[in-house]
């Protein structure tokens, strides 16, 4: 089987990578994550992921390498990781009663540029009306400060919500392993 190279540093990804049961190691991509002018949230998942493969492909040549990225958007205004508990807050507060979109691109480069897979999910989360003293225990309790839109649907953030929409639950959380085992079987992996 050929060697699996996952193009990010993400511990989601990795986790969510890990559920296939295949053996991988992981690649920082070094690719800078800024918008091009113009370009829609899903675009940019897309492009990035795509940019994250190419990265590493480049240094390894003859592995199937994995990129992804995702974007979270409210109204087409991109949500980022909140970083601190303030923006967090800020955040989830924009964003109670409203959809949320959440792109994630993931991009499959095997053979030498041979096969070049490329895939877009979009989940769309539903919030639910949200008051302040929720959203502050929730930020104090969760501390997803590291996550687009700053909640893990893994974790407590479930509580957040009024629906989620996908066609795979764990592109929301980063990857989307439905598509992802079709795509490394394709690649001449071999995936249960």
């Amino acid at each position: 089987m050929p060697e699996i190279i996952l193009a990010s540093t993400s511990s989601y990804r990795r986790t969510l990578l890990e559920r296939l049961r295949v053996p991988f190691s992981t690649v920082a991509p070094g690719v800078r994550e800024d918008p091009q002018s113009g370009e829609l949230p899903a675009d940019r998942a897309a492009r990035l992921s795509l940019e994250k493969a190419q990265a590493v492909a480049k240094l390894h040549p003859g592995a199937v390498v994995i990129g992804s990225d995702q974007v979270a958007a409210h109204e087409q205004r991109v949500l980022h990781k909140p970083l601190d508990p303030a923006r967090c807050r800020e955040q989830l507060l924009a964003v109670s009663g409203a959809r949320v979109r959440f792109h994630t691109g993931c991009a499959v480069l095997a053979g030498g540029g041979a096969i070049r897979l490329m895939h877009l999910d979009t989940t769309t989360v539903v919030f639910r009306r949200l008051e302040m003293p929720e959203i502050e225990r929730y930020v104090e309790t969760e501390r997803a400060l590291d996550c687009a839109g700053g909640f893990r649907a893994e974790g407590l953030g479930i509580a957040l919500f009024e629906r989620i929409e996908s066609i795979d639950p764990t592109a929301l959380i980063g990857l989307p392993l439905i598509w992802l085992a079709e795509a490394l079987r394709r690649a001449g992996c071999r995936v249960p």
